[in-house]
Protein backbone atom coordinates (compact mmCIF):
# COMPACT_ATOMS: atom_id res chain seq x y z
CA UNK A 1 0.00 0.00 0.00
CA UNK A 2 1.00 3.39 0.00
CA UNK A 3 3.47 3.03 3.02
CA UNK A 4 4.89 0.25 1.98
CA UNK A 5 8.60 1.50 0.70
CA UNK A 6 8.62 4.57 3.74
CA UNK A 7 11.77 2.73 5.11
CA UNK A 8 13.23 -0.30 3.97
CA UNK A 9 12.59 0.48 0.20
CA UNK A 10 14.49 3.99 0.49
CA UNK A 11 18.48 3.03 -0.54
CA UNK A 12 21.11 3.85 1.56
CA UNK A 13 23.86 3.52 -1.62
CA UNK A 14 23.18 4.32 -5.09
CA UNK A 15 22.03 1.18 -6.94
CA UNK A 16 25.04 -1.54 -7.91
CA UNK A 17 24.67 -1.85 -11.15
CA UNK A 18 23.41 0.26 -14.90
CA UNK A 19 20.57 -2.29 -15.40
CA UNK A 20 19.28 -1.84 -12.01
CA UNK A 21 19.49 1.61 -12.32
CA UNK A 22 17.83 1.64 -15.92
CA UNK A 23 15.27 -0.05 -13.85
CA UNK A 24 14.76 2.22 -11.20
CA UNK A 25 14.03 5.10 -14.47
CA UNK A 26 11.44 2.95 -15.82
CA UNK A 27 9.58 2.35 -12.55
CA UNK A 28 10.15 5.76 -11.71
CA UNK A 29 8.11 6.53 -15.33
CA UNK A 30 5.65 3.92 -15.03
CA UNK A 31 4.54 5.00 -11.30
CA UNK A 32 4.83 8.98 -11.96
CA UNK A 33 2.80 8.26 -14.96
CA UNK A 34 -0.17 5.83 -13.63
CA UNK A 35 -0.39 8.93 -10.68
CA UNK A 36 -1.35 11.19 -13.22
CA UNK A 37 -3.51 8.42 -15.32
CA UNK A 38 -5.40 7.79 -12.06
CA UNK A 39 -5.93 11.23 -10.64
CA UNK A 40 -7.48 11.93 -13.72
CA UNK A 41 -9.56 8.94 -14.32
CA UNK A 42 -10.66 9.05 -10.18
CA UNK A 43 -11.79 12.88 -10.65
CA UNK A 44 -13.58 12.19 -13.94
CA UNK A 45 -14.71 9.02 -13.13
CA UNK A 46 -16.38 10.22 -9.12
CA UNK A 47 -13.72 7.54 -7.68
CA UNK A 48 -12.21 8.22 -4.20
CA UNK A 49 -10.73 5.07 -4.62
CA UNK A 50 -8.99 5.71 -7.63
CA UNK A 51 -7.84 9.27 -6.09
CA UNK A 52 -6.65 7.45 -2.90
CA UNK A 53 -4.69 4.48 -5.55
CA UNK A 54 -2.64 7.32 -6.72
CA UNK A 55 -1.45 8.13 -3.66
CA UNK A 56 1.17 4.60 -3.89
CA UNK A 57 1.76 5.50 -7.48
CA UNK A 58 3.01 9.11 -5.79
CA UNK A 59 4.83 7.97 -3.05
CA UNK A 60 6.65 4.92 -4.73
CA UNK A 61 7.68 7.24 -7.59
CA UNK A 62 9.18 9.64 -4.93
CA UNK A 63 11.20 7.00 -3.21
CA UNK A 64 12.66 5.84 -6.72
CA UNK A 65 13.17 9.70 -7.67
CA UNK A 66 15.13 9.92 -4.38
CA UNK A 67 17.24 6.48 -4.99
CA UNK A 68 18.13 7.98 -8.28
CA UNK A 69 18.82 11.50 -7.47
CA UNK A 70 19.30 12.43 -3.83
CA UNK A 71 21.06 9.53 -2.28
CA UNK A 72 24.76 10.71 -3.64
CA UNK A 73 24.15 14.28 -1.82
CA UNK A 74 24.57 15.04 1.63
CA UNK A 75 22.67 13.30 4.40
CA UNK A 76 20.64 16.25 5.51
CA UNK A 77 19.23 16.75 2.13
CA UNK A 78 17.96 13.35 2.10
CA UNK A 79 16.46 13.76 4.86
CA UNK A 80 15.06 17.36 3.45
CA UNK A 81 13.58 15.71 0.55
CA UNK A 82 12.04 12.92 2.93
CA UNK A 83 10.43 15.40 5.23
CA UNK A 84 9.09 17.53 2.09
CA UNK A 85 7.55 14.24 0.02
CA UNK A 86 6.03 12.92 3.82
CA UNK A 87 4.52 16.07 3.69
CA UNK A 88 2.91 16.25 0.62
CA UNK A 89 1.90 12.70 1.10
CA UNK A 90 0.18 13.62 3.86
CA UNK A 91 -2.18 16.84 2.60
CA UNK A 92 -2.68 14.31 -0.22
CA UNK A 93 -3.76 11.49 2.33
CA UNK A 94 -6.16 14.16 4.06
CA UNK A 95 -7.94 15.32 0.64
CA UNK A 96 -8.87 11.79 -0.18
CA UNK A 97 -10.20 11.27 3.49
CA UNK A 98 -12.02 14.57 2.42
CA UNK A 99 -13.30 13.59 -0.30
CA UNK A 100 -14.01 9.93 0.41
CA UNK A 101 -16.72 12.03 2.96
CA UNK A 102 -17.97 14.54 0.61
CA UNK A 103 -18.89 11.58 -1.53
CA UNK A 104 -20.82 9.69 1.53
CA UNK A 105 -22.49 12.85 2.31
CA UNK A 106 -23.30 13.62 -1.54
CA UNK A 107 -24.70 10.06 -2.52
CA UNK A 108 -21.84 9.87 -5.70
CA UNK A 109 -21.98 6.94 -7.38
CA UNK A 110 -18.69 6.56 -9.18
CA UNK A 111 -18.20 5.17 -12.71
CA UNK A 112 -17.77 1.03 -12.33
CA UNK A 113 -16.28 0.93 -15.81
CA UNK A 114 -14.10 3.82 -15.42
CA UNK A 115 -13.03 2.16 -11.77
CA UNK A 116 -12.26 -1.38 -13.08
CA UNK A 117 -10.25 -0.41 -16.33
CA UNK A 118 -7.94 1.80 -14.50
CA UNK A 119 -7.74 -0.55 -11.60
CA UNK A 120 -6.55 -3.42 -14.13
CA UNK A 121 -3.99 -0.77 -15.80
CA UNK A 122 -2.53 0.01 -12.31
CA UNK A 123 -2.17 -3.61 -11.52
CA UNK A 124 -0.53 -4.33 -15.35
CA UNK A 125 1.60 -1.55 -14.97
CA UNK A 126 2.34 -2.80 -10.87
CA UNK A 127 3.28 -6.34 -12.33
CA UNK A 128 5.55 -4.90 -15.18
CA UNK A 129 7.66 -3.26 -12.50
CA UNK A 130 7.65 -5.93 -10.30
CA UNK A 131 8.65 -8.26 -13.24
CA UNK A 132 11.46 -6.26 -14.25
CA UNK A 133 12.52 -6.56 -10.13
CA UNK A 134 12.01 -10.07 -9.96
CA UNK A 135 15.70 -11.14 -10.65
CA UNK A 136 17.18 -8.54 -7.86
CA UNK A 137 14.51 -10.47 -5.23
CA UNK A 138 17.04 -12.03 -3.65
CA UNK A 139 19.70 -9.29 -3.16
CA UNK A 140 20.09 -7.18 -0.70
CA UNK A 141 17.41 -5.68 1.63
CA UNK A 142 17.01 -2.61 0.02
CA UNK A 143 16.78 -4.40 -3.40
CA UNK A 144 14.54 -7.53 -2.15
CA UNK A 145 11.89 -4.51 -0.47
CA UNK A 146 12.08 -2.68 -4.30
CA UNK A 147 10.56 -5.88 -5.72
CA UNK A 148 8.46 -6.39 -2.25
CA UNK A 149 6.65 -3.24 -2.40
CA UNK A 150 6.11 -3.54 -6.20
CA UNK A 151 4.03 -6.66 -6.01
CA UNK A 152 2.21 -5.70 -2.80
CA UNK A 153 1.32 -2.38 -4.52
CA UNK A 154 -1.21 -5.46 -7.16
CA UNK A 155 -2.91 -5.57 -3.76
CA UNK A 156 -4.51 -1.81 -3.51
CA UNK A 157 -5.30 -1.63 -7.58
CA UNK A 158 -6.89 -4.81 -6.75
CA UNK A 159 -8.69 -3.51 -4.01
CA UNK A 160 -9.84 -0.88 -6.72
CA UNK A 161 -10.93 -3.32 -9.33
CA UNK A 162 -13.07 -5.41 -6.12
CA UNK A 163 -14.82 -1.96 -5.15
CA UNK A 164 -15.22 -1.54 -8.85
CA UNK A 165 -17.32 -4.59 -8.78
CA UNK A 166 -19.09 -3.78 -6.04
CA UNK A 167 -20.21 -0.41 -7.06
CA UNK A 168 -21.67 -2.34 -10.18
CA UNK A 169 -23.24 -4.80 -8.51
CA UNK A 170 -24.96 -2.72 -5.79
CA UNK A 171 -25.29 0.76 -7.59
CA UNK A 172 -23.68 1.95 -4.85
CA UNK A 173 -20.89 4.45 -3.97
CA UNK A 174 -20.50 2.55 -1.08
CA UNK A 175 -17.66 -0.21 -2.12
CA UNK A 176 -15.73 3.32 -3.08
CA UNK A 177 -15.77 4.84 -0.22
CA UNK A 178 -14.88 2.01 1.86
CA UNK A 179 -11.85 0.73 -0.25
CA UNK A 180 -10.74 4.81 -0.24
CA UNK A 181 -10.70 5.50 3.16
CA UNK A 182 -8.95 2.48 3.98
CA UNK A 183 -6.16 3.20 1.24
CA UNK A 184 -6.40 6.76 2.39
CA UNK A 185 -6.09 6.25 6.39
CA UNK A 186 -2.43 3.91 5.44
CA UNK A 187 -1.36 6.32 3.03
CA UNK A 188 -1.50 8.96 6.13
CA UNK A 189 -0.38 6.83 8.39
CA UNK A 190 2.82 6.17 6.04
CA UNK A 191 3.12 9.77 5.50
CA UNK A 192 3.28 10.44 9.44
CA UNK A 193 5.50 7.73 9.63
CA UNK A 194 8.09 9.55 7.14
CA UNK A 195 7.45 13.03 8.54
CA UNK A 196 8.80 11.88 11.83
CA UNK A 197 11.73 9.38 10.75
CA UNK A 198 12.87 12.70 8.70
CA UNK A 199 12.54 15.10 11.81
CA UNK A 200 14.15 12.42 14.06
CA UNK A 201 17.13 12.47 11.08
CA UNK A 202 17.32 16.27 10.61
CA UNK A 203 18.02 16.51 14.17
CA UNK A 204 20.83 14.29 13.87
CA UNK A 205 22.71 15.65 11.12
CA UNK A 206 22.04 19.21 11.66
CA UNK A 207 23.11 18.77 15.35
CA UNK A 208 26.37 20.78 16.36
CA UNK A 209 29.32 18.86 16.50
Amino acid sequence: MADCCTGPCSSDKPPVDARYRLILWVALVVNAGMFVVELIGGWHAGSVSLLADAVDFFGDAGNYAVSLFVLGLAPVWRSRTALGKGLIMGCYGVFVLGSAAYHLASGIVPESSTMGFIGFLALVANASVAALLYAYREGDANMRSVWLCSRNDAIGNIAVMLAALGVYGTGSGWPDIAVATLMGTLGLTGACSVVRHARRELTVNTAPT
